[in-house]
């Protein structure tokens, strides 16, 4: 009973290899599902019998947000930053590895210009190059500040500090707060 079973499928896989070889070097084989592999392709902009309106290049569905990119709706204003404060909240609460990768990204983002120790005194602005004093992070209207809006200033920047959105992510942003808040104002 065993000895047709195993001449079944030495067969089967004969054929197999023999029909996966081919003698021509350039011919790339046989294709099993050919629509699959040459499918009808449409240019950008040409008519399409898929859709409806006839198109082929369609917009996105509502709603859709790009990949890596969060919506910010918050403003470079006053009032936004107030608004921010009040609205957002920093999902991190004191936890050691949080605080620990705050570090880090501090260390990265930050230290150049508002230093080790938070006080303004970072290396682009001791070493003359930058006239203007960074802010303080250790002065108690940061330390009174809602964690939604040191958020919104590392954003979309304020006074002279620019955005830094295209640099740090959102999560990371809150992990930057957390170590300010945890190491810096204690």
């Amino acid at each position: 009973m065993k000895k047709p079973i195993k001449i079944f499928s030495l067969g089967v896989a004969l054929i197999a290899l023999m029909a996966s070889c081919d003698k021509n070097r350039n011919h790339p084989g046989y294709s099993y599902f050919p629509d699959m592999e040459n499918s009808q392709a449409y240019e950008t902009y040409a008519e399409s019998p898929v859709w409806e309106d006839g198109k082929t290049n369609q917009l996105p569905p509502e709603g859709t947000v790009p990949r890596e990119m969060i919506p910010f709706d918050f403003e470079k204003t006053d009032v936004n930053r107030t608004w921010a404060g009040q609205e957002l909240e920093n999902p991190y609460h004191g936890e050691a590895e949080i605080v620990e990768r705050g570090k880090e990204l501090y260390g990265i983002y930050c230290i150049n210009c508002h230093g080790d120790n938070g006080d303004g005194k970072g290396f682009l602005y001791t070493s003359g190059k930058y006239p203007y004093p960074p802010a303080t992070l250790l002065s108690d209207k940061i330390k009174d500040n809602p964690d939604g809006e040191i958020f919104h200033v590392i954003t979309v920047g304020f006074g002279m500090m620019g955005s830094h959105a295209a640099q740090v992510i959102p999560d990371d942003r809150w992990k930057i707060i957390s170590y300010i808040r945890q190491e810096l104002h204690q």
